[in-house]
Parts: structure tokens; sequence; C-alpha cells
């Protein structure tokens, strides 16, 4: 099979794992691909097919990257409307223990960071086109769990969250979570 042939017969994201059904050195591979441009690298081992494909969407490529996970915190409360800043910084939790500042990757312009969570609080999202994104309401919690903080009232938009389902969704959180969880679901 030839370079593009094989390109073709990929998805748009995928693992140098993945060559071996089409060729027996993936690594020879994945290098003349690379210098002739016909893939990006997005981390070691997790492949961009942009040349043949459509790009796949940052938080399709994140979540891609650690599974199980799903997009949350500041840049879910943007996709759901809750904040209107644009924020720099996307925020993927996972159940993979492989995160932290050295796993953080950044693609097209933005800060991908990988945050761990507990068995227990992994819930709370929907599936999207290629990836989980957290409802709103996780979205609050994760944000007050990861940053010991309740984000600035002035700067949300509440109508998208349901102080119900907040408080509920509180419950398995540590008490600091669900006290400042119950202080936003008052002001809704």
């Amino acid at each position: 099979m030839s370079t593009v042939d094989i390109l073709q017969a990929l998805p748009p994201l995928f693992r140098s794992a993945d060559l071996l059904k089409f060729t027996g050195n993936a690594n020879v591979f994945l290098t003349r691909a690379l210098e002739r441009g016909f893939i990006t690298r997005l981390t070691r081992g997790v492949y961009v097919n942009s040349r043949l494909k459509a790009e796949p969407s940052l938080e399709e490529a994140a979540c891609f990257v650690r599974t199980p996970s799903y997009v949350s915190a500041e840049w879910a409360l943007h996709l759901h409307g809750v904040i209107i800043q644009v924020p720099m910084v996307c925020t993927v939790v996972t159940l993979s223990t492989a995160v932290g500042v050295t796993r953080n990757l950044h693609w097209r312009g933005v800060a991908i960071e990988y945050s761990h969570i507990a068995n227990r609080l992994y819930f709370g999202f929907e599936a999207r086109e290629g990836f989980n994104l957290a409802m709103p309401e996780k979205a609050l919690l994760d944000y007050i769990y990861y940053r010991n903080t309740l984000p600035f009232a002035d700067e949300l938009e509440l109508e998208e969250v349901d102080a119900g389902r907040l408080r509920e969704m509180a419950q398995p959180f540590p008490v600091r979570v669900r006290e400042m969880a119950g202080k936003l679901a008052g002001m809704i």
C-alpha cells in the first residue's frame, strides 16, 4: 500500500499502534509521513491525519489522547454559554493517572490540561460528536474542585444551570466543594 492509501484508510486521529494493520514498520512510516507533512504529531503515539481528512475539533483530539475522559471546567462552561470569555486552557478530566504539567499539551494555541478524578466523581457528562462534555452543573463543580474557588459571579450566565441538579451532583464531592456549590445554587 502507498502512503496515501494508508492515510486514506486511517481515521483523522490515530495511534501508532493503528498502523500495524497496514505496515510492518510503523516507525518508518510515521517518520516519512511527518517529514512530508502528511500527518501532525499531537503527542507521543498520537497523530492527526490532517492532510487527507478533516481536522478534528480541539475537544475531540484532547479526549482522544486520554481515555476515558470528558471536557470540563472553564472550557465546558464557555461551550454551554455560562461564561462569555474564551478560556486559554481546555481542562480534560480523566480516570487516567497520566496527568500533570509534563503531560499537558499545547495545540492550536490552546493549553490542554489533563486532571485525574476519582471513579466516584466521574459522571455528569454527555456525549457530543467525537468527545464527552460535562453538563453545566458538573463543569461548575469540577471548576470548584480543581481551582478551589468560585468563578466570578458577575461573569456567570446562570440561566442554563439547574440549582437542584447542582446540589444533587455536589453530594459525592468533598465538603468544601458542596459548601461553595450551595452558595452558587443560592444565586440561581
